[in-house]
């Protein structure tokens, strides 16, 4: 699905930054919206070394909760790691940012290989009340460096002009050495084992045009948690970014669930 430059969503304009210290790391954080009763707070988690392409779905999630941009120690707006991470770690770093802001209950979203991390910070988490994998990997299918590139080549089709360009300085901040690394230890990283540990329910959304992750994995995925939902959405695997109302219905159907009594 191709779109226009012109058509670049909007960024919100009313955002509170902070940064935690934790032990692996400084982090940024970026937030949007207000609390409201019985409504979970949401804590999205960025993707591969780039963040920005997420504040326009944020902005949505700000609409009715209060919405977190989480940022990983090495990229985009954060501290450096004292060494390189890997996928557990990282997953540790989002559960000490949760557990320092005091947030309980939350929606912990992922987006790309945010929901590796997502996943690895929910599970046995007890502030955690659900966990959104947006746009799952890495599919078993392509858990190798060259299959990995090709499906991301294929995937650039149907993304929409201009988003590269937005990655970028995101990139370049991260540099080659460490990019590599990055999807070297996400493809070490089975996402199926985190998410049959979770207690909390699930959901899984999949853009319809998206190459890098199939359908069939994405809905496979959504069987193995407990209550675990699937939603298929318009776009390519970088949905939030053009279409931020088609992941934010889903996660906002997701945390009124979870904000109801028991």
């Amino acid at each position: 699905m191709k779109h226009s430059k012109d058509h670049a969503p909007p960024f919100p304009t009313d955002v509170d930054i902070g940064f935690h210290d934790g032990p692996l790391g400084r982090m940024r954080s970026r937030s949007v919206g207000r609390a409201r009763p019985d409504t979970p707070e949401v804590v999205v988690v960025q993707g591969m070394s780039v963040a920005d392409y997420l504040m326009p779905g944020l902005g949505a999630l700000g609409a009715w909760t209060r919405a977190h941009l989480v940022e990983l120690p090495g990229f985009a707006g954060s501290g450096e790691p004292p060494h390189e991470l890997d996928v557990p770690e990282f997953g540790q770093c989002v559960a000490d940012w949760i557990r320092a802001q005091c947030l309980e209950p939350v929606i912990l979203a992922g987006h790309s290989s945010g929901t590796q991390v997502a996943a690895r910070a929910a599970v046995g988490h007890p502030a955690v009340a659900g966990v959104v994998l947006a746009g799952p990997t890495v599919d078993p299918s392509a858990r190798g460096l060259l299959r990995i590139l090709i499906r991301w080549r294929l995937n650039g089709r149907y993304e929409p002009p201009g988003l590269s360009e937005l990655h970028i300085p995101e990139w370049k901040r991260a540099g080659a050495r460490r990019l590599l690394h990055l999807v070297l230890v996400h493809l070490a990283d089975p996402l199926e084992e985190q998410v049959r540990q979770l207690r909390v329910p699930s959901l899984v959304i999949h853009g319809e045009q998206d190459r890098i992750s199939t359908e069939a994995w994405a809905r496979q995925l959504a069987k193995m948690g407990p209550g675990g939902g699937y939603v298929e959405v318009p776009g390519a695997h970088s949905f939030p970014w053009l279409d931020s109302e088609s992941w934010s219905a889903p996660v906002r159907r997701l945390a009124i669930d979870a904000g109801r009594p028991r």
